[in-house]
């Protein structure tokens, strides 16, 4: 794993041929308690958060250099190193309103509730399994205050064997069509084409695809004609071998590629940008220093310009940074990583266990945003 090389402040003859930038706004702040002090805020992607600085990150085979500095400061420095056109086209995309268009203007993000209708899933395999089970599971979100529901049929906890389509498909088209008609968007987890196909011909309106539309050389082209929003996660292997000694050199760099890389074969193939939605992938292929990297600079995705995804609820890492507890018990963890979701200016937080999301996410909103 590369290390980083950190600036008190710019220097010129950073950028070198063959360099790679990335920017990542490092001050967020709700619209409401920013304060003009000199320093040139700019509005993130048209929702409730403004940034006035930004942590410049270059990239070389050898190493990577980074540095903060104040938004105008850092285009003073990219126009005089060259690389002007690269910094522009991110602030370009933090400031693209992509996600207006799947969900409207934001104030905090939206809850998306997991139904499980397997037998190995890592938290509730089995307890779903059964159809009429399932169903009282997504109803039970939608009383609870879920934005969206996300059922699948196939378990991608690590060392998960893989399910036939026919079996997928006959586990969850019937929690669709009777979980549809409630006004809830339904989003269907699946990696296969012919599930995804099948889901949104039941009802459902949005994929949640783990390997971000690589799974299957048909699926790109079905999402291209099928229209929907589809969420590209960052998966490294595949849910048989992902947590075998997973390596990056840089992990949110590395993921920050690799999804910028599958949304420009999107958009090439013909998939509206304004469709696109990622997800750094947190804990799948990824270990401990993994995430906590990832997550440190989860705000750094929103320079891929379209809407983050993240699902952190119940996961393993929360009890390697606690006490090892078992999945039953990381609900506190849990909702941590909600509101650390929520200061980053996330859109899409999959949890399982919604109302308690809903209330913790409630409360710090009021605290922190409306002046109690």
């Amino acid at each position: 794993m590369m290390d980083i090389m950190k600036k008190a402040a710019p220097e010129r003859g950073l950028f070198v041929p063959g360099s790679s930038l990335f920017a990542r706004p490092v001050s967020l702040q709700r619209d409401k308690f920013v304060i003009n002090d000199g320093a040139q805020s700019i509005k993130l992607r048209g929702g409730p958060y403004q940034f006035d600085k930004l942590e410049l990150l270059i990239r070389t085979e050898e190493k990577i250099v980074a540095f903060t500095t104040e938004t105008d400061e850092a285009r003073e420095w990219a126009l005089a190193d060259g690389c002007i056109e690269d910094l522009d086209d991110i602030i370009f995309k933090l400031t693209s309103r992509s996600a207006e268009k799947i969900f409207g203007n934001l104030s905090s993000p939206l809850l998306m509730g997991v139904v499980n209708a397997t037998p190995d899933s890592f938290y509730d395999g089995g307890k779903y399994l059964d159809v009429n089970s399932a169903i009282s599971r997504a109803h039970g979100l939608i009383a609870a205050g879920a934005d969206i529901i996300d059922i699948g049929g196939e378990s991608s906890k690590p060392g998960a064997v893989p399910v036939a389509a026919k079996e997928e498909i006959e586990r969850v088209i019937p929690v669709i069509k009777e979980v549809v008609g409630f006004g809830v968007p339904i989003s269907i987890d699946t990696k296969k084409p012919s599930v995804m196909e099948a889901a949104i011909i039941a009802g459902a309106s949005i994929v949640n695809d783990i390997t971000a539309l690589s799974g299957d050389p048909r699926s790109i082209g079905l999402l291209k004609e099928l229209g929907v929003p589809v969420i590209l996660m960052h998966m490294q292997g595949s849910p048989v071998d992902m947590q075998n000694k997973p390596y990056y050199e840089f992990a949110p760099l590395d993921i920050f590629e690799y999804l910028r890389h599958r949304i420009m074969i999107c958009l090439e193939a013909g998939i509206s940008k304004s469709n696109l939605i990622v997800d750094p992938g947190i804990g799948f292929g990824k270990n401990l220093d993994h995430n906590i990297a990832i997550l440190k600079r989860l705000s750094l995705f929103h320079g891929l310009g379209v809407p983050i995804a993240i699902g952190v609820s119940r996961k393993s890492f929360i009890a390697a940074l606690s006490e090892g507890e078992i999945s039953e018990q990381r609900l506190p963890g849990s909702l941590a990583m909600a509101i650390w979701a929520y200061n980053q200016a996330v859109q899409i937080v999959r949890v399982h266990d919604v109302a308690e999301t809903k209330q913790a996410l409630k409360i710090y909103k009021a605290i922190v945003d409306d002046g109690y």
